[in-house]
């Protein structure tokens, strides 16, 4: 008798488990990858960074700048091209800033927690990407602690930076489980300057704390209130009952790494270092 063929195990099956009926079971792989992957790290507290991808070094800002200018004095009078290119250039050494304070942060904090005792205790996380992300991974480095890439799929490709510790560099398809390891284990949060993203990832947060959606005490710190001063106000919300008074407390601005070291490590001290069972 001639037999067929085996056909692949279920599991094995690329072309079902890429197809719209395994949907459920790729979700469940974005959940469960990760946990295991924390477990054996033993990582169970995040300090998670966001902000804008767009953000340069202040070295590349600089570098981006000399040549837009060299432009305009090869070509003997600036055009309204070259004028764009000098305002953006202008505006990303200027904002460039906040790139090498993230790093100072970043760094300030990773130092702060490997000296708590327990080795990796508050890990750096951010979105993966360039930026801020990139900014907040690389203090991590500097001071030669863990960090998280939560990185995304995109249709503009964002490829995961250089600093992420290679066992904690993730690769997600779904934005909802993305969100949900950027909260689940967070203890807090700094929203540096930054876009669409950056405002979603902050309302989100907040959001699930107002309607204590989360119950652990989170830390949020909103870096640069000039900057965000600019783009949304908090204290006219509350001013036009859309949000309570109240609900100003839930989130702190600061605007240098030593107020956001400060106010987070007080913060994370009070909530569970102290609380912590020796």
């Amino acid at each position: 008798m001639k037999f067929l063929n085996k056909s692949p195990k279920a599991y094995h099956d690329l072309n079902f488990l890429n197809s719209p009926q395994a949907r459920d079971i790729r979700i469940l792989t974005e959940y469960k990858e990760p946990l295991e992957r924390f477990r054996v790290q033993k990582i169970f507290n995040t300090v998670v960074f966001f902000g804008s991808a767009r953000t340069l070094p202040r070295k590349t800002a600089l570098k981006n700048l000399k040549e837009v200018k060299t432009k305009i004095k090869n070509a003997g009078k600036i055009s309204t091209i070259l004028k764009r290119e000098l305002k953006n250039a202008e505006t990303n050494l200027m904002m460039s800033k906040y790139y090498e304070e993230t790093v100072e942060l970043a760094q300030m904090m990773t130092e702060w927690a490997m000296g708590l005792g327990k080795p990796h205790k508050y890990v750096v996380c951010s979105g993966g990407g360039p930026g801020i992300m990139e900014a907040a991974n690389k203090g991590a480095m500097k001071a030669k602690g863990l960090s998280i890439g939560l990185n995304i799929s995109l249709p503009f490709e964002q490829y995961p930076n250089p600093y992420i510790t290679p066992d904690l560099n993730f690769e997600f398809h779904y934005f909802f489980m993305r969100k949900f390891w950027f909260a689940y284990p967070a203890k807090a949060l700094v929203i540096m300057p930054g876009g669409f993203g950056t405002l979603d990832e902050l309302m989100e947060i907040l959001t699930l704390v107002q309607t204590k959606k989360l119950r652990k005490k989170i830390t949020v710190v909103i870096y640069g209130k000039e900057f965000w001063d600019k783009i949304i106000n908090m204290e006219m919300l509350a001013e036009l009952n859309v949000i309570s008074p109240e609900d100003l407390k839930l989130f702190k601005f600061v605007n240098t790494p030593k107020e956001a070291f400060d106010y987070l490590t007080k913060e994370l001290t009070k909530n569970y270092v102290n609380k912590v069972r020796r």
